[in-house]
């Protein structure tokens, strides 16, 4: 889903959630519907035609009356705001998260500038402004942002899903048709400016021709249509956008993301590490403190650099590179795990609905 809104009414023992789509189900409808979670979806097509969704999410917050209002990416945070308060329920129950940090807005069209510009100034309405990064506060400040509370709502992680598993491991390979001694450097990301294949891509030239077992695979959204170097012909699998991305990391040495700008707290980061692998990274968001080591965050579009990072990894023992993997999923573990963000989360929608 491009961008939602979320309903929380907070009983006794725990919150009723409904979900509301301005865009459709997406890939995560099926899966919201199954574990009885109801669902809305409004059917903007264009990004300026989200103004016109609201009288129907009006009506959705007037059938459930909501007691918190959890709002996802700028378009939501604004029409959630209006929704609100249109509806008679009063923005003091709206919450927005921001997911992001220091966005490029020449990549985006020109109602998300605006869209944006207007949030700045409203945002000392809702109750609180959340986000997933300490980086995306600061972007943010920068942008105007001015809201009577900021939360911080790290990303959590269930790491029962992302794991290793040896047997998975070997399935993968051989699906992929990658020896066990093959050297798998991966990346998790949809192709877009923002994530900079560009980068990614000459730096998997230069570690190609240092070391002839390093291996590479894609994983995201239109990856398959990439101008491929070369030398990577043969040596790089373009895997496009999957729904198997967990069974998928388990079959890789090197988890890379190599975005130039945005990123708040990357999930496919935490899920690498849940997973046990070595991650390379640039210095975007908050991935300097999730990765913890200086030597394998590198300054955005710096093919060189980012090489270098991948070569540190590469050019270990396997003892070292699992050692590296399990500090990694511990720090998830006892950092990010699934419930605990989860019980922050829950502590927050009680918080607003006795305060706000």
């Amino acid at each position: 889903m491009l961008t939602r809104v979320a309903f929380a009414n907070c009983g006794p023992d725990a919150p009723r959630q409904v979900v509301v789509s301005l865009m459709d189900e997406g890939v995560h409808g099926a899966s919201l519907r199954a574990n009885g979670v109801e669902l809305h979806c409004l059917g903007m097509r264009r990004r300026l035609s989200f103004l016109a969704l609201l009288p129907r999410l009006i009506a959705v917050m007037r059938k459930v009356q909501p007691d918190v209002i959890m709002t996802w990416l700028y378009h939501a945070d604004l029409v959630g705001i209006l929704g609100a308060s249109l509806a008679g329920l009063g923005v003091r129950r709206v919450v927005w998260n921001l997911r992001c940090s220091d966005i490029d807005f020449s990549h985006h069209a020109r109602s998300t500038r605006w869209a944006v510009s207007l949030l700045a100034w409203l945002s000392p309405l809702p109750w609180a402004v959340a986000t997933n990064s300490q980086a995306g506060r600061r972007a943010h400040e920068a942008l105007g942002y001015r809201p009577r509370r900021w939360i911080y709502l790290p990303n959590g992680f269930d790491t029962e899903e992302w794991r290793p598993d040896a047997t998975d491991r070997a399935m993968v390979r051989n699906d992929l048709d990658l020896a066990d001694s093959a050297l798998v450097v991966g990346m998790v990301a949809r192709a877009d400016p923002q994530k900079d294949y560009a980068t990614f891509l000459a730096a998997a030239e230069l570690v190609a021709a240092q070391h002839p077992q390093a291996c590479f695979v894609l994983i995201g959204r239109n990856t398959g249509q990439l101008r491929i170097p070369p030398i990577l012909l043969g040596r790089l699998t373009a895997l496009g956008e999957r729904r198997d991305v967990a069974r998928l990391l388990r079959g890789l040495d090197i988890a890379v993301l190599s975005s130039a700008y945005g990123e708040g707290f990357p999930n496919t980061l935490g899920e690498a590490m849940a997973t046990e692998l070595p991650c390379v990274a640039t210095d975007v968001g908050d991935v300097a403190d999730l990765i913890g080591d200086a030597e394998l965050v590198v300054a955005p579009r710096n093919p060189m650099a980012l090489a270098n990072a991948i070569d540190v990894v590469i050019s270990e023992s396997r003892e070292n590179r699992a050692l590296r993997g399990q500090r990694g999923r511990e720090k998830i573990k006892h950092q990010y795990g699934i419930e605990r963000v989860a019980r922050i989360y829950r502590d927050l929608w009680f918080s607003v609905w006795k305060n706000g």
